[in-house]
Order: C-alpha cells, then sequence, then structure tokens
C-alpha cells in the first residue's frame, strides 16, 4: 500500500486540473494543507473543495469492485474509505465549505459536465 500513490493520477485529477486550465479557470490550490481533509483542488475565494474519487479506491458502486484475493481485507478497507470520504465532506460543510465530488466514471464519460458544475459552484459562491 505505501506505494501506491493517490495524487497526480492521469485518469482522475489531472484530467480535471488540464480542463480546468484549458478552460481558463483559476484561483485554485491543489491539494492544500491547511485546509480539513485535503480536497484535490480549494478555491479559497469562494470556499469550495472538489475532490475527485477514484472508482476502486473511493468504492463506487456503480463500477468500483472487489479484488478476489483477500476480499475480507478489500471488504473492509473500501469501507473505511467511504466512511473517512462522508467525515471529510461533513466536516468541511460544518465549516461552510461547499464540497463537490466527481466520481472518475464521471470524468470519463464527460469531462466537461464536472468542469460546468465546478463554475457553477464558483458563480454561485461569489454571490453569497
Amino acid at each position: 500500500m505505501g506505494k501506491v500513490r493517490g495524487k497526480g493520477n492521469k485518469s482522475t485529477e489531472s484530467r480535471l486540473r488540464f480542463a480546468l486550465v484549458s478552460a481558463g479557470i483559476h484561483g485554485w490550490k491543489l491539494h492544500p494543507k491547511d485546509i480539513t481533509a485535503c480536497p484535490d483542488f480549494y478555491f479559497t475565494t469562494e470556499r469550495l473543495a472538489v475532490f475527485v474519487d477514484g472508482c476502486f479506491w473511493h468504492g463506487c458502486t456503480k463500477c468500483g469492485h472487489v479484488p478476489k484475493t483477500n476480499p475480507g481485507f478489500w471488504k473492509t478497507k473500501l469501507k473505511r474509505n467511504r466512511m473517512r470520504d462522508r467525515r471529510h465532506t461533513r466536516m468541511l460543510k460544518e465549516q461552510g465549505i461547499v464540497v463537490i465530488r466527481f466520481w472518475e466514471h464521471e470524468l470519463r464519460k464527460s469531462l466537461m459536465n464536472c468542469v460546468e458544475k465546478v463554475v457553477t459552484c464558483t458563480v454561485q459562491a461569489t454571490k453569497k
């Protein structure tokens, strides 16, 4: 597990990062350490946290799966990951931060829909 790197995954947050840059969207921090739960992207002014969850590691019920090798371990691990995600979302919302979570398969299906959702949330946040 120690060799698994969760940042910069080409199929997840890197794709969204490049799409945001291409769309001219800036003002975000990548993996900020100064905020609870360390979201993948954080828009400071808008108080918007964006997470990109890999379908396997975050236990997507649509396309994630439990490996056949050592299934007991993986079921427990993936359940813990989902519980941690819910806890982090709740903690951020309690601090008045808007949270968006995208599944890896959502990025594959329509990256531009994800970008549009981020834009919509940043616009709404600046109107508050």
